[in-house]
């Protein structure tokens, strides 16, 4: 299989505009490639399931921008965390909690901590 020349050529946007809006878009595709790579979910399970998500946030009517494609990356990373038993749902979902409130709780401008999120 020949790779394209450019192969984040797809991923680039128009006038020099950076190819990710936020930091944590290429973290989440940068996890993904991490566990295709190290085998702990094929590239087959990884693109049926990003694609399923895909199609369930088209037959919902999501719009088709970008931030419906990276929360079908996120949504598509967490059923094969749980699936392939690297995650329970239930820790799956307090993770995420803890980053919902550390990012509340940190002031514009700041770095995240996800300390700041535990639980009091």
């Amino acid at each position: 299989m020949k790779l394209p020349d450019e192969p984040l050529g797809p991923l680039k946007r128009k006038d020099g505009d950076p190819t990710f809006d936020e930091p944590w878009q290429a973290q989440a595709l940068a996890m993904a490639d991490t566990l295709v790579v190290t085998g702990k979910i094929s590239a087959a399970a990884w693109a049926e399931t990003l694609g399923a998500e895909l199609r369930k946030a088209a037959d919902t009517g999501a719009p088709d921008d970008t931030e419906t494609y990276y929360r079908a990356v996120l949504a598509a990373l967490e059923r094969l965390l749980n699936q392939s038993g690297a995650a329970e749902k239930s820790e799956i979902d307090a993770r995420r909690d803890q980053w919902e409130r550390a990012y509340l709780n940190t002031p514009h401008g700041q770095p995240v901590q996800l300390s700041a999120g535990e639980k009091a």
